[in-house]
């Protein structure tokens, strides 16, 4: 299934601008206020967990650790991912603060409920500076087993070819831009795909071949395609989550800031599959440079 009621979430103790990754997530407010910020995030991601819990969505919380610090640790989904057949895989980070968010202590602790078969480790591809950030570097259309990524210094593609290799996963690779020409460092904060519609910012992909390479896979799949734009998109309008809860009930999970940013008309077209879901992350967003799908990592994995 493209969806699950099953989310991981990592609650932040020294949450704060990772100068570490500035240089590569133009998403970043590097002037962003820096006071309070922990605490500030903190309430922001409690306010969040809880909204999720209140509709019958399932959240597993886990709190992270003063040491290492580790800044980023708000975004599990970069260095984790778990899938239907049992399987996690752990992947390879650029910025060497976030490789100390990969916890084993973690996966033991979710091991006592959930059925886990297989751990597949590629993160070693770190030691030659090759790198793919888990489902923040690939937009995963679990149904059809496509792994979407535009390229990029977070993004590669032999580490890719090592995931699909493992995976049977096939990828669909593209470039994708902002609007000022620099590389998008994640592709999740340009779209988003549902199990019957995919949000996507088509502008941010410049070369036409690609982006009817896209369009093409999309109509395939039997997926609408709802368009944003660049000021849409920066305000975190790609970066959305459909999850399930336990009564089969569908939602689009997105920030407060991102949902704002939506027009009627889209909104109207994403209400046909999916209601929406938000809260506001503006200190983790301007600080972290990644919003609401980025701090879920949804676990495909069944139950004990």
């Amino acid at each position: 299934m493209q969806t699950t009621s099953q989310i991981l979430m990592i609650r932040p103790v020294a949450f704060g601008l990772n100068i570490q990754t500035a240089d590569s997530n133009a998403f970043q407010n590097k002037s962003a206020p820096q006071e309070k910020v922990q605490e500030k995030a903190l309430a922001e991601f409690d306010a969040f967990a809880d909204k999720l819990r209140a509709k019958g969505i399932e959240v597993t919380v886990i709190e992270d650790t003063l040491k290492p610090r580790t800044p980023d640790s708000i975004f599990p989904n970069n260095w984790i991912s778990f899938h239907e057949d049992g399987s996690i895989y752990l992947y390879p980070m650029q910025a060497e603060n976030r490789r100390l968010e990969r916890r084993d202590d973690l996966i033991d602790t979710l091991s006592k409920t959930f059925d886990i078969r297989e751990i597949n480790d590629i993160s070693f591809t770190e030691d030659r500076g090759e790198y793919l950030e888990g489902t923040g570097s690939m937009v995963l259309d679990r149904e059809n087993k496509i792994a979407y990524a535009c390229l990029s210094i977070r993004t590669q593609q032999n580490v890719l070819d090592i995931f699909c290799n493992e995976s049977g996963y096939q990828t669909l690779t593209f470039d994708a831009v902002d609007q000022n020409g620099f590389a998008i460092y994640h592709t999740n904060v340009m779209m988003c795909v549902a199990d019957k519609f995919v949000v996507i910012c088509l502008d941010a992909v410049p070369n036409e071949e690609e982006k009817n390479k896209l369009i093409s896979c999309f109509k395939k799949t039997v997926k609408e395609i709802i368009e944003i734009d660049y000021s849409q998109m920066n305000q975190f309008a790609g970066n959305m989550l459909q999850v399930n809860n336990k009564d089969g009930k569908s939602f689009l999970v997105m920030s407060e800031r991102a949902h704002h940013a939506l027009n009627e008309n889209q909104i109207e077209k994403i209400s046909k599959y999916a209601a929406i879901l938000s809260s506001p992350l503006t200190t983790i967003e301007d600080n972290g440079g990644g919003s609401a799908r980025c701090m879920m990592a949804e676990i495909h994995l069944d139950k004990l």
